[in-house]
């Protein structure tokens, strides 16, 4: 049987398919999972086109974070569509370009606020909406959520405010894990080394990563490789780590361990 059998399952952030996301996805389906994806905005259309490289999934659903109402109206789709959600990816991050590449002083906190809100604070709102489709989940260990990270413990250049919101995400993931842990929910954080997407391109001097990356990952690292970001996560989604929760699982060729 596929590690991922009977298992029902909401994506975010797939945009194209270089994006995290997509891969998850593609792998959560060649394991067994039933997939619903979500799109916001704009992207959506974006997300719709490159969902169809996926093959097997229905309607995507608009999803706005910043949306209560949007979030709530997802809630609903997905109970009708599944009537339970066994899996959650969380795959969402955005900062305006005053809080990357600039420095600390160069962003107002209303550019700080939007990051915070659509990076960090929407796994709290999601895990939230989506709680109780969670509880129902009836697959062995319960759901699992997943929220994609950059490692949160150090500051990198040019990530400013967005380093930020990566430790508060990883803090964040903790404190939902010990409040949902009662209702059978784990929630961790992925992890992931520099891969070459859309969403990287957007970051002043990702090159930087890139260079040098490999060089102090004792593993190696290829930035144009996101299988083993995905195989990762299908392992946190499925009932191999049922007891795992509250952790930050790093898949980045070991890098984050070298001084």
């Amino acid at each position: 049987m596929a590690l991922l059998t009977n298992h029902r399952l909401l994506i975010t952030g797939v945009l194209t398919d270089d994006s995290l996301a997509f891969g998850i996805a593609q792998r959560a389906l060649e394991e067994g999972a039933t997939v619903a994806l979500s799109g916001a905005g704009r992207g959506t259309s974006l997300t719709r086109r490159t969902a169809r490289k996926l093959g097997d999934v229905g309607e995507i659903i608009e999803l706005d974070v910043t949306d209560e109402g949007q979030i709530h109206e997802a809630v609903g789709e997905v109970e009708a569509r599944f009537g339970r959600l066994d899996g959650l990816v969380h795959a969402i991050g955005y900062a305006p370009p005053s809080c990357l590449g600039s420095g600390m002083f160069a962003a107002p906190f209303s550019d700080v606020a939007t990051a915070m809100q659509i990076s960090t604070y929407s796994l709290a709102a999601l895990v939230g909406a989506f709680r109780p489709l969670l509880q129902r989940s009836e697959v062995l260990g319960g759901a699992s959520v997943v929220a994609l990270d950059f490692d949160g413990s150090r500051a990198y250049p040019m990530y400013d405010w967005m380093g930020v919101m990566k430790a508060a995400l990883e803090s964040l993931g903790r404190y939902l894990a010990r409040e949902v842990g009662e209702d059978h929910v784990r929630v961790n954080m992925l992890a992931a080394g520099p891969i070459r997407t859309m969403a990287a391109k957007s970051i002043p001097g990702f090159a930087v990563f890139e260079d040098t990356w490999g060089e102090r990952a004792p593993l190696g690292w290829d930035v144009h490789d996101s299988s083993a970001v995905a195989d990762t996560a299908v392992a946190l989604l499925s009932p191999l780590l049922r007891a795992t929760s509250g952790a930050v699982i790093h898949v980045d060729g070991g890098a984050h361990a070298m001084g």
